[in-house]
């Protein structure tokens, strides 16, 4: 926000009235920091309100978490097509293809479990309630809207509380606390288990196959905003997840980087990280909410139409 620029102050009757002008005016500015600065820490303290959460489907006394398996599902073990393929797939940009010699990759996986929805407002609200988190994200859109307008590590903050509240629950489901005290952990995503999480192992082009002329029946794009998750149910979706395809752009813990995919890849230090995004937004085209579709961003970027969905994983 810009800061006027001061205005000039007459002097009427000689330097002391100018000068008693002055005391004045520091006094009264000295008085409004210090009541913003009361304010300020007053909100601190506050908890964000959250209200028109949909109660049937998110548990209050969860952290509005799912009730059912606190929205974990299951990703099967096995490989699957990572990648794109011109003549399967016409829209596809160049970073899709897996190297010069071959348009796509095979990739094993082991079992991991994905959040059936994006991490919501009212989710993220509880975390930033519970520990005062210092983060430039203000609670912002309905309390079942996927949280937008957080950055890399806001979301990695998120997932490691929540990690610790799972551990510590009696309301945890039991497969989900033995996964934890295994030594798995709640992060975001890899871009290979969000891929296959999102196009299933027959390789198809978007999240409910490959015909996009149902896009409009199961994705929120080229609108104007995001909609509630899971407002978009996709029965024909490999693993019924909602929101796979638009709504907004999901980050991943994957450095950019050119494929073949390497789950243990890092970028060097002297390399500015960016991280991948997947699955496009509600303001973009058919092109950008394909399964293979890959962006980038900053982790320290913020964007409206920007946020992510949690994976419990052993890695």
């Amino acid at each position: 926000m810009s800061v006027p620029e001061p205005q000039n102050i007459p002097v009427a009757r000689g330097q002391t009235i100018g000068f008693a002008i002055l005391a004045v005016i520091a006094c009264v500015a000295a008085a409004w920091l210090y009541m913003q600065g009361k304010q300020q820490a007053s909100r601190a303290d506050m908890p964000i309100p959250i209200s028109s959460v949909d109660v049937k489907r998110f548990n209050p006394d969860a952290w509005f978490l799912p009730y059912e398996m606190l929205g974990f599902v299951e990703i099967p073990a096995g490989s699957f097509t990572m990648g794109s393929d011109a003549a399967v797939d016409p829209m596809l940009f160049e970073s899709e293809r897996w190297s010069n010699e071959h348009k796509q990759g095979q990739v094993d996986l082991p079992s991991f479990y994905i959040g059936r929805y994006e991490v919501t407002v009212a989710q993220f609200t509880a975390f930033i309630n519970a520990t005062h988190f210092e983060s430039k994200w203000a609670s912002q859109g309905p309390a079942d809207h996927p949280v937008v307008n957080v950055s890399w590590t806001d979301a990695l903050a998120y997932a490691r509380w929540l990690e610790q509240q799972l551990k510590l629950s009696t309301q945890t489901p039991a497969v989900i606390k033995g996964k934890l005290n295994d030594g798995w952990h709640i992060t975001l995503p890899n871009e290979a288990q969000w891929e296959k999480a999102a196009r299933g192992s027959d390789g198809r082009i978007f999240s409910w196959g490959n015909d996009g002329r149902l896009a409009s029946d199961h994705a929120n794009f080229a609108s104007g905003t995001t909609t509630a998750v899971g407002k978009f149910a996709c029965a024909l979706c490999a693993y019924s997840l909602s929101d796979m395809s638009g709504n907004v752009w999901e980050l991943t813990r994957s450095p950019y980087r050119a494929y073949p995919f390497d789950a243990n890849a890092t970028m060097p230090e002297h390399v500015k990280a960016l991280y991948v995004m997947r699955g496009g937004a509600f303001n973009d085209g058919i092109n950008n909410i394909r399964a293979a579709v890959r962006g980038g961003i900053d982790p320290g970027a913020r964007r409206p139409f920007i946020g992510f969905r949690l994976v419990l994983a052993p890695t």
